[in-house]
């Protein structure tokens, strides 16, 4: 079987947006693409209207998934691409299609001039659910936004990518994640930025703005932790640029504040065998919401 990245296509600008950004990573990655078009059932009442007969259906299962795919072919020559058509629920059909794949795409609507995404259910619920990594892309997402502007100023498809960046726990760095990251900067020749977020231990932190050297030593220690988690993975990746950062304060806020310059936003969802179900940790959900760049969330134990 084909190693691919999948993406679901459903004719909106955020998902032909994730569609470009797939198929640029499929060359990178040497990997062949499949374009996932999904036709949500309908009411036999409504089905049965003039503009949702059978020609319609017809022309979004068969004509839509299979002209898209000829135009990413056309604009991303050397990358096989694939088409199918599925019915049913678009959470569950991507969910299913994620079983066979190395990497799903989504896309997200944008929150206008702000950045940021606007994730829905589907989105959220194909992220718990997924055992493979998914990334999300903003609507008229452009190549030229992940890479550096050119020495006039001006995005550049020509100029370097910038950096990826990775949110990390430094209390439980999970090998998965923390790969996923490095390879994702090497693809692409650039530099990789961890960010860690701290807060003092709840029973530290009415004594920490009154005490100076007790905060200096809680700083040096985080520092330290995401300075040793990183020491093998700087050794297998020799000649990559690694900035490790530790700050104070809120983690989903610092890593959003960093995807302002990042090409790709990685972050991590730990799988949850519980009886409440999937889970979304509360940095990831809000890195989802609010990155100005794509995000890929790892699931990992």
């Amino acid at each position: 079987m084909l190693r691919t990245i999948t993406v679901g296509l459903d004719g909106s600008p955020e998902s032909r947006a994730a569609a470009e950004w797939a198929a640029r990573e499929a060359k990178l990655c040497d990997l062949s693409l499949k374009v996932v078009h999904i036709w949500e059932p309908v009411p036999d009442p409504m089905a049965q209207a003039p503009l949702l007969g059978v020609g319609t259906q017809q022309h979004w299962t068969e004509r839509v998934p299979r002209e898209a795919a000829e135009g990413i072919s056309l604009r991303h020559p050397g990358v096989t691409v694939t088409s199918e058509h599925a019915v049913g629920r678009p959470s569950e059909v991507l969910a299913e299609a994620a079983k066979h794949a190395e990497l799903l795409v989504l896309g997200s609507r944008g929150l206008g001039g702000i950045g940021g995404f606007m994730v829905g259910s589907v989105g959220l619920s194909v992220v718990a659910h997924t055992e493979c990594p998914v990334v999300l892309v903003r609507a008229l997402e452009q190549a030229a936004g992940e890479h550096e502007m050119d020495p006039a100023g001006i995005p550049s498809a020509a100029t370097p990518f910038r950096p990826v960046v990775l949110g990390l726990d430094v209390e439980r760095p999970d090998e998965t994640l923390i790969e996923f990251a490095f390879d994702a900067a090497e693809r692409c020749a650039t530099s990789l930025r961890v960010v860690h977020g701290w807060n003092p231990p709840p029973y530290y932190a009415y004594g920490t703005p009154v005490n100076p050297a007790l905060h200096e030593a809680l700083s040096l220690s985080e520092s330290e932790a995401l300075t040793e988690a990183l020491r093998p993975w700087r050794q297998k990746f020799p000649d990559m640029e690694v900035v490790g950062e530790s700050r104070y304060g809120s983690a989903a806020v610092h890593v959003v504040e960093a995807s302002r310059d990042a090409s790709l936003v990685v972050v991590g969802r730990r799988r949850r065998r519980s009886p409440f179900g999937a889970h979304i940790g509360h940095v990831t959900h809000a890195v989802l919401h609010h990155s100005a760049a794509p995000v890929a969330v790892v699931p990992h134990d």
